[in-house]
Parts: C-alpha cells; structure tokens; sequence
C-alpha cells in the first residue's frame, strides 16, 4: 500500500513538473504568436520576390553500349588482334556529355553568354523567348568569349536605340541592323527580333555579356546525367533554370551536340580506316606479285612441278604414325602400372582406356569382389565358408588378370617397337627431300600468307565503304524529348512555410530556454520549495501603482488581497497565548532593495484594518527606511530612545494620514555602533512596553546577510517574516534563510515572496482571481500591456 501510495505521489509530482513546464512558455504565447507571424511573412515574402526555378529533363538510349565492345568501322581489325580490349561504358559517355568541348558547342549555338535582362519594381528577370532584339557579334568568338560586361539598350522608336553604358549613361545613339564599332565590345550590331511591338518602345534592356568559360562552369556544375538504374544505357539529363524554355533548348541542343561528336568521330575513324586499308593494299600487292615471280623463277630453273604433294602426304603420313606411336606407349605404361597394383589387396582402376575390353571387364569383376570380401571380413569370421568361397575366386581372377596384362604388355611392346622403326624411316625420307625443294615451301608458303592478306583485305574495304554510309546514324537514341512542368522545384512553398512556422516556434523557444537557463533568480513558490523547506506564508503581485501604502479599507488590488491573504495564515503561524501581552513579527530579508519595509509597512496597515492596536518599529538602524519610503522628514526614533533615558517611547510615535489607526516609531540617527546599542537593556524595555500596550508589534529589521543587528534581538520575537523578492534575489542567496531555518538562529521563522509576477502564478498555474487584482493599465505603453 505504501509503494502504491509512493507511486502516484511520484506521478502527481510529474504531472505538475510537466504542467508547470508547458505553462513557463505557454504565458509568452503572445512572443510565439508573434513569432510565427513575422515568420510565416518572412516566406510570404521570400516566395514572392525570389525566381523559381523549373526541372527540365530528357531521357536518351546509348547505343552499341556493350563491354568491350569497339565501334562497327573498327570491328573491321577486331579478329586480326589490331584493336579491342577497350571498354565503352555509360561511365564514359556520361563524363562525354558533360565534358567542356560539348558545352562550348552548346553556349556558342545558343548564345548562353548573352544575356538579356528587364528591371522591375523589387527584382531583374532575364527574358529569353520573347526579347526584343539580339546582339550580334562580327568579330572573332575569341574576342566575344572573353567579354565581361553590362550596357543598356533604350528603344526609342521601330528603327532607333540609345546604347547606355553600365550607369546609364548614353553612349550613343544608333540604329538597328547598323553596324557598331566599340574599343571594348568590338565590331557589333542590335538586331530586331519577331517579339518586337510597338509595347517595347520606350523600354530598356540590360544585355550582360560573361565569360564563356564561365558559363561553361556553371552549367557543368548544374546539369546532371545519370542512369536510371545501374544495369541500364538509358541516361536522364536533368537541368534547373529560372527559365524552363531555356533548360529545355540547353538539353536538347547538348544532347544534338553528343551526336553529332558521335557522328564525325565514327566519320573520322571510318576515312582513316579507309585510308589504311587502301594504302596496306598497294604495299601487299607489290609484295605479292614480286613473290609471285620468285615462284616461278625457282620452278623453271629447277625443273619443278607438284613436288609439294608428295612432301605433304609424307608429313602427314608421319605425322598419322607419330600418334599412334604416343598411344601405344600411353597404353603400354598404363598396362605396366596396372600390373603393379595386383600386387596389393584393394581397388584398381576402372576406365583407363585399354583396347583389350575383357581386360577391363575382369577389372571390373576383380573390384566386385574386393569389395565384398571387404564387407565379409568385417561380419563373418576367419572360417566361413562364403569369405573362403570369395578369397578362393579372388585369388583365381587375379591370376588370371595378371596373365592377361602381363600379355597385353608385350603385344603393346611390340607395337611400339614396330610404330618406332616407321617413324625412323619416315624422318629419313623426310630428310632426304633436297634442300632446293624445302626452299620452295618456304617461297609457296611467303605466297600463301600474302595472297590470303590480300584477299582479306579486299574484302574489309568492301565492309569500310558500307560503313562509310552508315556513320550519319547518332549515337544516342532521344526516347523523350526535354520536357519542363509548370510547377517549380524551387523554393518548395509547403517547405517553405513548414519551415518559417517551426522556426517562428523554436527561435522564440529558444530565446525562452536560454534565458530561464541562464536566470537564477527567484521567481515562483515552487522554487522557494525547490531550494529551502521553511514555511511559506504567501506572496504579494507586483504593484502597478506608485502608491507606497496599497491596502486600505476600500482596496481590492491583488497586492492588497495578497496582504489580506498574509494576515489571515498569521493566525496559523503565530502561536496562541491568553496573557493579553502583544505578538512581535519581525520582517527581514537576505539583502537591502527585496521590499522589507514596503512589506512591513503594508502588513502593519493590514493588522491594523482588522481592529487590532499595531505599532510599526523602524529597527534597521544602519539604513533606516521608514521616513525615506513614507516621504516624511527624518526624526528622533529607536536609536534616540536606547541612548537617552529621559526620552519615552511615547514621544517618539506617530501617525500618517493614510493610516491613523497605526502608530510609528522611526530609526532615528544612524548611530556609528547599531550592533553594540542593541545588546543594552533599554532594547528589552522597547519590547517589553509596546508587547503590553500594543496586539501586534511588526519590527522592520536589518538584512541578515549583510549585518548581525536582527540575530542580536532575534529573542524578541515571536515570528520572524522572510521576505525574498521575486526576480530579485538569486536562488543561491535561498541558503542563508535555510541555514537560519535549519539551526533555528530566527524563531518561527515563515518566508513571503514579494513582487511575483501575478501571470506566473505560485508556479503550479493559479493565481489571484474571482476579479481581484485587475492592475491599472492607464499609465502601461500598449507595447508592454500586449507583451507584459
């Protein structure tokens, strides 16, 4: 039951630590209002005067894109070893289409370089359809791709223009179609365009010449070529621009370009392919006829026919009886080796290869027995009459095994001897062939290889001239041509405003969270409760008005109701006697400026409202603040009384108007040893007569951080009133009221909270209401009573 108990306390503390939490930003729910206002007007702002930008994008097929593959003219040397080996890949062609030589074709046929510029009210767009003129360069590219400039051009009429320079000075005046001449653009001349009307008279237009290699870097950064899967030859080329015409003219024309690259590289190779084959066919043919007449010179003097037949049934002859030689002796080791493992007990090969095919049957038989003379062996005993019967028929098909290899052995050994005497005879007859006649299958053979390189030949110049007429085919196949949506990519308007919402949210989050992390002052009750455990007997609202005395008997404020609340947990506090002598409530503080004796005033007002004789004594004697805070003259008070016998405490009281039923006694002089005159007798008979003439004594005492004076007459008191001012005094300072409460230096000691902030609550989310507290807004700036 404890635990259960234990737990839903840990759960209701949660809850409120939660609450109290949501509820420190909830009451700054005008910044965040605020924020997400100036936000959300910020991107209003943003999408409409920033350039959108459009995707424009086209999808190609790579032809012929094969590993290893070469290109059709020189497949002509491919099985001649020539070419091949190299690799055309998507890779390759991708770094093609962005390579500079392309885009350079791209920018000069376009005249990306030029652009042509309208000013608005707020920002410059470029006009690329519907421009009204052209700037036509008549000098060299060179000149014109190293240009940077701006002019103007202001149309005057259907025939006339003011060229202006970079600040609209005029320059000249001039006509269209006539020719410029300028030190800096050079030779040049405007032209009109189809989009010129009469609505461009009067307009100007800014023309803004830039460095093609500029140019050339930027659309290199900006255009993007990528399969659209890894194992395709499909490409997508991707280009972002202000202008969706523009991107769509920039792809299709870079994609033109890639072909016609392709085209003059297959041309190029083709001619020179041409040319190769045509020149080897002049060589070869001399080569061959010379060889030609080498033949027949060498027959007519030596008399020769068909010599060549001959030899060549001879070679071949030989060459029949040499592998029949290299199988006998294969077959003749291998009947050897077999003989040898007879010899052991086990397995012999099957499937060798020998021509006698009863020898591998009994091989085959031999290898059934062994294995069931194995399974025997292993079941049956020494003695058993069917491992005697196996071991018997063994032991008769071994040996009949090996008289059949050891027979064979010697048939292949003959043969062999026999197959070697032909090949003996035949190297003899080969060699006798005389040496004139070897000179002419060398010759015949010279004439052989030429003639079939010649008729080679012929034949790829053939396949290189039908080639020639296919190279105009492009390399990339457009399967969709450069297309743009009307809907921008960028800026992202739902992405835009998502995030001017989040950040209106978290820059005023941010700012809140900060500054309640680096606070540390004091704020709320809860971290009076955080820090300290003395009682809390409750806390007054920041007062609107600049009355120094807030509660009267017709004051509703919150800081009088507060005061009021005050008066009533006294009761609760204080502790109860029946000897009619009066209850002395000290107020203190840790330092000078927490509202100590606006607190002390004001509570002594409350008591006495309620009927009751109160009295208000000034005891801080080092920096009195009665007089001061009431704006009355100084006078003799406390201080007098302690120093001079002859002075009684009722000559020392007064009133004010505003409370009459409340007596005063003021400080006095600000005596040069305040610790040492509250340690006399005549401090004992202050308290003594005024705890018998009067209900409430309320002493406004020294700080006690700063001086001992309220710790010296601290014996005085029945109650001792802490005050600690809200956004004030650091929460560090909140130790020496604790360590004052712990070791129990200060009587009864109860704290109060002075100058809350009356939207904060106790800091659980409540506050003074049921109409109470309604400040007095009259004299508050609008700014401050919109974010107070």
């Amino acid at each position: 039951m404890n635990n259960e108990q234990y737990s839903s306390q840990l759960q209701d503390n949660d809850t409120i630590s939660i609450r109290a939490e949501l509820e420190k930003y909830l009451i700054h729910w005008k910044w965040f209002v605020l924020g997400i206002t100036i936000a959300l007007l910020g991107a209003f702002l943003y999408l409409r005067y920033s350039t959108p930008k459009y995707s424009a994008s086209a999808t190609i097929l790579i032809k012929n894109d094969k590993k290893g593959g070469i290109s059709d003219e020189l497949a002509a040397f491919e099985d001649l070893g020539i070419v091949g080996g190299s690799s055309k890949n998507i890779d390759n062609e991708i770094e093609i289409i962005k390579s500079r030589k392309l885009l350079t074709d791209v920018v000069n046929k376009l005249n990306l370089n030029i652009n042509y510029i309208t000013q608005g009210r707020v920002k410059e767009s470029e006009i690329y359809l519907k421009k009204p003129f052209s700037f036509i360069s008549l000098d060299s590219n060179e000149n014109l791709n190293t240009l940077d400039t701006i002019f103007s051009v202001q149309i005057l009429s259907e025939s006339k223009f003011n060229l202006l320079d970079f600040n609209n000075n005029k320059v000249s005046e001039s006509q269209f179609n006539q020719i410029i001449e300028d030190p800096y653009l050079g030779k040049f001349k405007i032209t009109k365009d189809l989009n010129f009307n009469n609505e461009t008279i009067g307009q100007t237009v800014q023309v803004k010449i830039n460095p093609i290699n500029k140019i050339i870097d930027l659309y290199k950064k900006e255009i993007n070529v990528s399969p659209i899967n890894k194992k395709s030859s499909v490409l997508k080329i991707t280009l972002q621009s202000a202008i969706k015409e523009k991107a769509e003219d920039i792809i299709d024309e870079l994609v033109s370009q890639y072909n016609l690259d392709a085209i003059q590289d297959k041309k190029e190779v083709s001619e020179k392919t041409n040319s190769f084959i045509t020149e080897r066919l002049k060589s070869i043919g001399s080569e061959l006829g010379r060889i030609d007449g080498n033949v027949e010179s060498f027959k007519n003097k030596n008399n020769i026919t068909d010599i060549q037949s001959e030899v060549e049934i001879t070679l071949q002859t030989n060459t029949e009886n040499r592998q029949k030689l290299i199988e006998a002796s294969t077959e003749l080791s291998l009947a050897k080796s077999l003989s040898k493992e007879l010899n052991n007990v086990d397995f012999l090969p099957a499937n060798l290869g020998l021509s006698d095919p009863n020898i591998g049957k009994s091989i085959s038989e031999y290898n059934q027995l062994i294995s069931q003379l194995k399974r025997l062996e292993k079941s049956a005993g020494s003695k058993n009459t069917v491992l005697i019967e196996v071991q018997q028929n063994l032991a008769n098909l071994k040996s009949s095994l090996s008289r059949s290899l050891n027979n064979t052995v010697k048939s292949l050994q003959t043969k062999v001897n026999t197959l070697q005497r032909e090949s003996g005879r035949f190297n003899s007859k080969i060699s006798s062939i005389p040496t004139k006649e070897r000179e002419f299958l060398d010759i015949a053979r010279q004439q052989e290889i030429i003639a079939g390189l010649y008729s080679y030949l012929l034949k790829k110049k053939e396949e290189t001239a039908i080639s020639l007429t296919a190279t105009a085919v492009p390399n990339a196949k457009i399967i969709d041509k450069a297309y743009s949506s009307n809907i921008p990519v960028s800026p992202k308007r739902k992405i835009i405003y998502l995030a001017a919402l989040l950040l209106g949210l978290i820059i005023p989050f941010i700012f809140l969270y900060l500054r309640d992390l680096l606070d540390t002052k004091v704020h709320t009750k809860k971290d009076l409760e955080d820090l300290t455990n003395i009682p809390f007997l409750g806390d007054i609202p920041h007062s609107e008005t600049k009355e120094k005395i807030v509660i009267n008997s017709g004051a509703r404020s919150s800081t009088a109701e507060a005061f009021r609340l005050i008066r009533t947990n006294l009761d609760f506090m204080l502790p109860n006697n029946n000897t009619g002598i009066g209850k002395t409530i000290f107020v203190t503080s840790t330092t000078s400026g927490e509202g100590k004796s606006f607190t002390s005033i004001n509570l002594a007002a409350s008591l006495s409202l309620s009927g009751k004789k109160v009295i208000l004594v000034g005891m801080d004697l080092r920096a009195p603040k009665i007089t001061e805070y009431l704006e009355i003259p100084d006078r003799k008070g406390i201080t007098n009384f302690i120093t001079n016998d002859s002075i009684t405490l009722d000559s020392l009281k007064f009133s004010i108007d505003e409370i009459p039923n409340l007596d005063i006694i003021a400080s006095g002089a600000i005596p040069p040893n305040p610790a040492e005159l509250l340690m006399t007798n005549r401090v004992a008979s202050v308290f003594t007569e005024l705890k018998n003439s009067y209900d409430y004594v309320i002493i406004d005492t020294a700080p006690v951080n700063l001086v001992t004076d309220t710790l010296l007459i601290s014996k005085y008191s029945d109650m001792v009133l802490y005050v600690t001012r809200a956004n004030y005094l650091d929460k560090r300072m909140l130790v020496v009221p604790q360590n004052l409460y712990k070791d129990k230096k200060l009587p009864n000691l109860a704290i109060v909270l002075n100058d809350t902030d009356l939207k904060r609550g106790y800091g659980y989310g409540y506050g003074y209401g049921y109409g109470y507290g309604i400040p007095e807004e009259n004299n508050i700036p609008w700014y401050k009573r919109i974010f107070n």
